[in-house]
């Protein structure tokens, strides 16, 4: 256990908690604005999770996003992939759990 997982709540999965957990990765394309990638790592911090990877590259007005997120249900995945989505400065998301490849959600 690291320090910074002795100090962090969890948070269970209510919807998964039965279910295995996966590393999810998520490739996101987003408008090149000071806040994008604050909003995007917001809805991580929000439920005390930390990526395992994280890259960033912009090209022209847009960023290039690539998380790995370990210890999430697919479900609790796919939900967070969703909200990522939703904030208006994201253009697209992908979503893949590098243990079964061909599992994609497109947005």
């Amino acid at each position: 256990m690291t320090v910074h997982e002795a100090h962090l709540p969890t948070r269970t999965d209510s919807w998964g908690a039965h279910q295995p957990t996966t590393v999810a990765h998520y490739q996101l394309v987003a408008e090149a604005e000071p806040d994008s990638l604050c909003r995007v790592l917001n809805l991580l911090a929000m439920q005390y999770l930390i990526p395992l990877r994280l890259d960033v590259g912009r090209q022209d007005d847009l960023l290039h996003i690539e998380l790995r997120v370990d210890g999430l249900s697919w479900h609790r995945a796919d939900v967070i992939g969703n909200k990522m989505r939703n904030l208006i400065c994201v253009l697209s998301v992908e979503l893949r759990n590098p243990a079964t490849l061909g599992v994609a959600a497109n947005g």
